[in-house]
């Protein structure tokens, strides 16, 4: 389970050293993409696999649907995982996700999302603040 939140360098030639914890779990190679919130969502191989499964199993006839796949599929690459742990991050994602030299890697079950610094900070704090709210409204509907 991929879990944590730690703040990592990106380094001019666009590599992104990955936390030590996160390394066992992650493999060797994984996937980047595009992820929401304006962040990266990177996946280990066999969580990828999952999750590009149960987008081919949606209907394409659906606009909404044939949308998403095409912003999570088309924006997807593989990447190595460096000797020393590192990444390198395409231009096109990093420009998606306004990654500047400051990141926060968060562990979230079975992917790593990958923020800016400061939009991280922002949305972290919204969040905390509607925490109860979320957590009552997930009691609702019987998920907690």
């Amino acid at each position: 389970m991929l879990i944590g939140e730690y703040t990592h360098s990106l380094d001019t030639k666009k590599r992104l050293s990955l936390p030590k914890k996160f390394r066992t779990e992650l493999g060797r190679k994984v996937v980047v993409t595009r992820g929401l919130d304006n962040c990266l969502f990177m996946y280990p191989m066999q969580a990828w696999r999952k999750t590009a499964k149960r987008l081919e199993e949606l209907s394409f006839a659906q606009a909404d649907t044939r949308g998403f796949n095409r912003f999570m599929l088309s924006g997807a690459v593989e990447v190595d995982i460096d000797s020393v742990g590192r990444i390198l991050v395409p231009d096109f994602l990093k420009e998606f996700a306004g990654l500047k030299s400051k990141v926060v890697l968060a562990g979230v079950n079975d992917r790593v999302e990958i923020w800016n610094e400061g939009a991280w900070s922002e949305y972290k704090t919204r969040i905390e603040r509607q925490a109860d709210a979320m957590a009552e409204k997930l009691g609702e509907i019987g998920a907690l």
